[in-house]
Formats: structure tokens, sequence, C-alpha cells
């Protein structure tokens, strides 16, 4: 296992996930906004693990396994804990479409680095773009309170639905790509 700063941020963001947890069934008025700010930081070190991965020569093949592990136990966590709150119906099945597709993606990503193209199903703008919108969605559904007025977690139920769209669009994104491949 390589000890490098990029790695040691994505083991960091792990062992936030229980604070998370923890801190979101804290019976105080505070919990969701407090909660919400440890996923902002656990989101902030997803993005930095991977700029001074590049940055400072230290990727490795661990981290590029364990970066995405970190991301997907993460983001399905909170989506649980949202689901158990009164977000309703449509909350749980964008939850339930985000993590399945992060199921279903894995397993192509597997199955195309056996057929020696995984590559062909890297990350993509599309992907990248999901990203963000899910990570800004979830801070927003965990915080829950008004922040300067807005209605935080309207605005996180909508942006988690565009988030579950883009899902679906760069998942048939890379399904195309994958069955291009499995055709030839």
């Amino acid at each position: 296992m390589t000890f490098s700063i990029p790695n040691l941020l994505t083991w960091m963001r792990i062992a936030l996930i229980p604070l998370i947890v923890v801190v979101y069934y804290y019976p105080h008025p505070l919990s969701g906004p407090v909660s919400a700010m440890i996923f902002a930081l656990a989101a902030i070190t997803d993005w930095l693990d991977g700029y001074l991965a590049r940055r400072l020569g230290q990727t490795s093949s661990f981290g590029a396994f364990l970066d995405p592990v970190a991301d997907k136990l993460m983001v399905a966590t909170a989506l649980v804990l949202l689901v158990d709150n009164p977000g309703g119906m449509l909350l749980a099945v964008a939850a339930a479409i985000i993590i399945g597709r992060e199921i279903a993606i894995s397993a192509l990503r597997e199955w195309m680095a056996e057929l020696g193209q995984r590559g062909k199903v890297a990350v993509s703008w599309i992907g990248k773009l999901k990203t963000t919108a899910q990570m800004v969605a979830i801070f927003l559904l965990l915080h829950a309170q008004p922040i300067l007025g807005l209605p935080t977690f309207t605005l996180g139920l909508i942006l988690l639905y565009v988030a579950a769209a883009l899902t679906l669009w760069s998942m048939f994104h890379y399904l195309r790509a994958a069955l291009s491949i499995a055709e030839n």
C-alpha cells in the first residue's frame, strides 16, 4: 500500500463516512448542517487527492482503485441517510438510480479491464458534471436548513434529480462505448 498524501486524503475521506452518519443522527438542531460540512470536507478531499496525485507525481494503481471506492461509499452512505428522511419517493428513486448506476459502471469497468479496454470507459466530462451535481445536492440535502433564506432542501432535491438524469446519461455513454468494443 502506498502512503502518499493523495492516498492519505482518500483514507481520510473513508474515515469521515462514519462521522457523517453519527453527526447526522445526533439529536441536535445543527446536526444536519454539521454533517453537511463534514460531507463537504470529504468531497473537497476527492478533488484535492486527484489534483495532488497528478501535481506531485504520486499516482498509483492503488490510489486509482481506492479513490472511486471512497467516492461511492461516501455518496451511497449519504443517500441512504437522506432516504431515511422525509425526502419522499422521488428522492428514493433518484438515490436508487445513482447507486445502481455506480454498481453497473463499476462492473462494466471491471469487464472492460479484463478485455484490456479500460480506457474506453474512463471518466468523461459528463461523469465529472454528474459528480459535481451529486455532491452539491447531497450537501444541500444534508444541510436541510435555509442558507440566506434559500430553501436548501428543495434546491438539493432538484439538483439530485438533475444528478440522477446525468447519471443515466453518463451510463448510456459508457454502455455505448463498451458495446462498440464488445461487437468487434
